[in-house]
């Protein structure tokens, strides 16, 4: 399998059966993830950036494009058929390149597909083939559709010291 850091986008199946495309984020895809997280609900959007804004803000989207392609990888799914992007993905590692963290956004219109699973399964993968030995997701206790698609993927959770809303999933190779 070709991981997405290649100029050609990875081919991945989903539970429901739809084939998703996906590559690493472009500097010109600022346009697209904007209109990306317009489809993504309020609810995601808050569990993804931990504010309530109704859009996406010109900081968020340069964090999701501005990576360093090591450390940190961002990532876009879309479907094979047609090319509607339907999730967004970022694996952002430690200096040491021990820990990782995950964050996983769907459009709204396409949640239980499959979507989330296979790219929390494909960035597991990615994770491991830098060689990281944790994967971390730090998600809103009221998030409860991502905490157990982790816990089925293998992740524990446990509390954060300190803020009684969020819980850290953490899956060790």
């Amino acid at each position: 399998m070709m991981t997405a850091t290649t100029a050609e986008p990875v081919q991945l199946p989903t539970r429901s059966g739809l084939i998703i495309d996906v590559r690493t984020v472009r500097p010109d895809d600022e346009a697209l993830l904007k209109d990306f997280f317009d489809h993504v609900s309020n609810e995601d959007r808050r569990f993804r950036f931990f504010t309530a804004s109704p859009h996406l803000q010109p900081h968020q989207a340069a964090a999701l494009i501005d990576v360093d392609h090591q450390q940190t990888e961002s990532y876009l799914a879309f479907t094979a058929e047609g090319g509607q992007l339907v999730g967004s993905a970022m694996l952002a590692c430690d200096d040491a390149m021990e820990t990782a963290e995950v964050a996983i956004s769907i459009r709204a219109d396409r949640k239980g597909q499959g979507v989330g699973w296979s790219l929390l399964n494909y960035l597991t993968a990615e994770a491991k083939a830098r060689g990281v030995k944790r994967l971390q997701s730090i998600e809103s206790r009221e998030n409860h559709l991502a905490i157990e698609l982790e816990r089925e993927m293998g992740f524990v959770a446990r509390e954060v010291e300190g803020d009684p809303s969020v819980v850290l999933l953490e899956v060790q190779f």
